[in-house]
């Protein structure tokens, strides 16, 4: 589109090529004059061939003819930067909307003395009226010099340093990555410009183009206007009984005074729509058919802002990492597969010859069974429990701080390419929650300020300490407490389940349901814990914003660190607990069949062969179903089945479409504060699945990256088709969201040590085949592993009758004395042995992990060589010039503007080089060099 627009740009007429010098003005007579005219002449044709092709790379703007959207005031000429909604009542009126209207008046009014520029679009019969808010430019200079803004300098653009995950491969690799990359035609690339904070004292700094309009991009101008929003007041001064801090449009939202506030979007995606920067975001990053491609997340900084840009920066990352585990954790899986019908464990326990009798699993209804039976369930087991799992939970281990490591990285050089290295948190206004809630505290006392609640009284409300915050604070902790009880109680109760379901199983006489309980039994409680989790994710994240609303926080930012934290801790018990529950708890404690530990009068259940496949059954149908039900099923077809119905019943109400953008755009959904929060949550669950547990499921960083690819596309689609424009907001980090990656990073490292020592059988495995092996092969490992019981010691109260009745010897998982010595069914020294392996297996993991680990991150620099390089050199340019041009300045006045003017505009000649203009910019640059000498 650029490109277009630019050879467009360049279709000169013949005039206006044909240059001599006396179209540079250039008088043997007047020198300095002739040199004047020349820099000044040749300074304007630059600002002419740029004005656009700077718009469209650094703004993102286009001319309004190019746009086909109407987003300018009725002359034309002032840009619609903001829309302000609100409702106004033609009959049936009431005080509080009298009171309403006043305070929109006086809060526009105060907005008209600041300098913007407002326009009403008020239409009889309808319920929304809107307010369109321009800026105009002295207001953004002022603003912009205010808030620090940094723009770019009168420097050749720089191009972003080539600094990824690709920067030291091969050629060939190279090659095949250009297959991802953006069609550089559709979506041009964007040069790093060199950026100072605005000073309006030294506007001949900046790289200012010949309509100074375009000098702000939309996502400042829309910053601006926030800014300038947040701080105006409603009402009088000479109101009586006024209330604290009576000022900002979030109070005026949350009281209903305003509707909605947002900026407009930039033209339509639709296909019929004329070429804007929102379509080619479409085209090129929202729709299906660019999945495999790059993000352009420069075009989505410039339009979005830094921090939803940050965010998809920080899932593409995510997304293209989970590339190599997925590709290992498929070839661990595949191997798993290739060798199941050669491994030792496999042939002795399907070999119906071997005549394993295995004493009962329960107390009533369960009969002797042969382990031949759960043939199927050793073979699965051997998938995911084999020699190369080790290796993958150690890889995966390290990957997840290797990942953390390199975000850092990539980070930082987005901080540089996005003029984020020295950025400064605005300051927060308090939240109109916070006002309302501290209206109705019953604690006054002096006001320290002149805007106390009772400002004549000298008294102002606030929450004591003591008396109000550490009440508040015990009481949340208690609930949030009591909420995870729930999530335990919904444990124990699927626990209740599987004996009873899995006794009834039992006492069927059909071979497969016989032979399958086990697994029918695991897969159905999977699915009904992943309904369950639904149900109280529900009620979690209700419980976890009335809580935190109860805190009375008076920030945003402490608002949304309050409301992470609570509900990430009572998401991660919500998804994980039964997770943690197969893994290290189920059939640790069972006893020996003739005196089994029970727990409510009910014998514990126990784990055919080894719990790591119901570990990776449960894993499958939670990670899997959540992903596919909740993240993509409900986030992409729910919207748009609401739109549809929206759209029928405006039909069927005889309402037509509203063409204005001002009123399309308010058709659509808010984001609101909730709306990366969720994105992120999401994504920080997913992260807990695929690092905590990957020893139990390989598969699942395939599936997350799976996922992932359609979650980054229906996030796109969203922000740009079905969401409105939100305010260009600032960030320079991804915020708490990082410390919660770095604690599952590590904790991961303990679970997976675990996973490996005591839920699979790589300890028994390996200590049989070094110690207690004949031959070092895993033969006679089956008849080894099994205990002896005699059918006489079990209680005369349980009769088991039915198959293999006739039995006098059963077998029994587990390393105990047999019937036949002194201290029979007392643990064996070879079960401690076992243990204090298993311990010792856990610390030389960790402590290996954790070497490396560190060793990794010291040997990381967090930032980059070249970015550091990069930044060096834009701080002494940038320096540089500024102390240059100060000096010129002071010495020689007009002639250092001259000097400034002649330096931009031969360094112009770098920047158009290869372009249709180049050559008039090289014959001009040599008519400067005429008049220098």
């Amino acid at each position: 589109m650029a490109d277009i627009e630019t050879r467009n740009l360049f279709s000169f007429s013949a005039e206006n090529n044909a240059y001599d010098n006396s179209s540079y003005g250039i008088d043997d007579g007047n020198e300095q004059n002739g040199k004047s005219r020349v820099i000044k002449e040749f300074a304007d044709l630059i600002s002419t061939l740029e004005s656009e092709v700077f718009v469209s790379e650094y703004t993102g703007d286009v001319e309004d003819e190019e746009r086909g959207r109407q987003l300018f005031f009725k002359d034309e000429k002032k840009r619609i930067d903001y829309v302000l909604v609100w409702s106004r009542k033609e009959t049936d009126r009431h005080a509080k909307d009298i009171q309403k209207e006043k305070e929109r008046e006086t809060f526009e009014e105060n907005l008209r003395e600041e300098g913007l520029i407002l326009e009403e679009d008020i239409e009889k019969g309808r319920v929304e009226q809107y307010t369109k808010v321009h800026v105009p430019l002295e207001v953004l200079r002022r603003y912009a010099e205010t808030m620090k803004i940094r723009m770019p300098i009168n420097k050749p653009p720089e191009d972003a340093p080539d600094l990824g995950i690709w920067d030291k491969v091969q050629t060939i690799w190279t090659r095949l990555v250009q297959l991802f990359a953006l069609d550089e035609y559709k979506v041009p690339h964007l040069k790093k410009r060199f950026t100072h904070v605005f000073d309006r004292d030294k506007r001949y700094l900046f790289y200012i183009p010949d309509n100074e309009e375009h000098f702000f991009s939309h996502a400042t101008r829309s910053r601006i206007v926030d800014y300038i929003l947040r701080r105006k007041e409603y009402k009088n001064k000479e109101d009586t009984g006024r209330r604290a801090y009576t000022f900002g449009i979030k109070r005026l939202l949350a009281n209903g005074t305003y509707l909605a506030a947002y900026p407009l979007h930039e033209g339509g995606w639709k296909a019929h729509t004329k070429p804007n920067i929102r379509k080619m975001l479409y085209n090129n990053w929202a729709t299906w058919r660019v999945w495999y491609k790059l993000q352009p997340l420069d075009y989505i900084r410039v339009y979005f802002g830094e921090k939803i840009g940050l965010y998809f920066a920080w899932l593409g990352y995510y997304t293209y990492s989970l590339i190599l585990p997925s590709f290992i954790g498929l070839l661990v899986f595949l191997y798993g597969i290739l060798t199941v019908n050669s491994d030792t464990i496999c042939d002795e326990s399907c070999d119906p010859n071997n005549s394993f009798i295995m004493c009962p699993l329960c107390d009533k209804r369960c009969t002797y069974w042969s382990l031949d039976q759960i043939c199927l369930h050793v073979k699965a087991t051997h998938m995911f429990d084999n020699g190369a799992t080790v290796f993958f939970a150690i890889f995966m281990s390290v990957w997840a701080v290797f990942f953390l490591e390199f975000w850092k990285r990539e980070e930082k050089r987005i901080q540089f390419l996005w003029d984020l290295k020295n950025f400064e948190q605005e300051e927060e206004p308090p939240r109109p929650e916070y006002f309302d809630r501290l209206a109705q505290s019953p604690y006054t006392r002096m006001s320290k300020t002149t805007h106390g609640t009772n400002s004549h009284e000298g008294l102002e409300h606030f929450h004591p300490f003591w008396r109000r915050k550490v009440p508040v604070f015990l009481s949340s902790a208690s609930i949030m407490i009591g909420m995870l009880l729930v999530a335990i109680a919904a444990i124990v109760g699927i626990v209740f389940y599987r004996i009873s379901v899995l006794a009834a199983l039992y006492a069927i006489d059909d071979p497969v349901v016989y032979q399958n309980a086990n697994l029918i039994v695991t897969a159905t409680a999977a699915v009904i814990n992943l309904a369950i989790i639904f149900i109280l994710d529900f009620f979690y994240t209700k419980l976890a914003v009335i809580l935190t609303d109860w805190e009375c926080l008076r920030t945003q930012s402490e608002y949304d660190n309050s409301l992470t934290l609570k509900l990430y801790v009572l998401q991660f018990v919500n998804y994980y607990s039964t997770l943690f529950y197969i893994a290290f708890f189920k059939g640790r404690f069972v006893g020996s069949p003739a005196r089994p530990v029970t727990f409510i009068s009910a014998r514990q259940e126990e784990c055919q062969g080894s719990c790591l496949t119901e570990l990776c059954i449960q894993l499958a149908i939670v990670f899997v179903g959540k992903q596919l039900i909740q993240n993509n099923l409900l986030e992409i077809y729910l919207p748009r089945i609401k739109r549809c119905v929206k759209k029928k019943m405006n039909k069927s109400d005889g309402l037509k479409s509203d063409v204005r953008p001002w009123v399309k755009d308010y058709t659509l959904e808010a984001m609101g504060s909730m709306g990366l929060f969720n994105e992120y949550l999401e994504m920080m669950i997913q992260f807990g699945f695929v690092t905590l547990f990957v020893a139990a499921f390989p598969l699942a960083p395939f599936f997350a990256l799976l996922n992932n690819i359609i979650e980054l596309r229906a996030d796109a689609n969203k922000f740009v088709t079905q969401y409105r424009r939100e305010m260009a907001s600032r960030t320079a980090t991804i915020g708490i969201w990082y410390e919660i990656l770095y604690g599952l990073s590590r904790f991961a490292i303990v679970t997976n040590a675990l996973i490996i020592a005591f839920t699979s059988s790589f300890i028994h495995r390996e200590l049989y085949k070094a110690v207690y092996s004949t031959d070092g092969s895993l033969h006679g490992f089956v008849n080894h592993s099994l205990s002896y019981f005699a059918v006489s010691d079990f209680p005369i109260s349980k009769n088991y009758s039915g198959r293999y009745n006739g039995t006098e010897i059963c077998r029994y998982s587990d390393y105990r004395e047999p019937p036949w010595t002194e201290n029979k069914y007392e643990y064996t020294t070879q079960y401690w042995t076992v243990v204090a392996v298993q311990f010792i297996f856990v610390v030389v993991f960790e402590n290996v992990v954790i070497f490396l680990v560190g060793i990794i991150a010291y040997l990381i620099p967090d930032i980059p060589a070249k970015v550091k390089e990069q930044m060096r050199r834009e701080a002494e340019i940038t320096n540089d010039m500024i102390l240059r041009t100060e000096l010129a300045r002071a010495r020689g006045g007009q002639d250092a503007d001259l000097e400034a003017l002649q330096r931009s505009a031969i360094g112009k000649l770098d920047e158009f080089s290869g372009s249709p203009g180049h050559e008039m910019i090289e014959l001009a640059a040599h008519r400067i060099a005429d008049s220098e000498s």
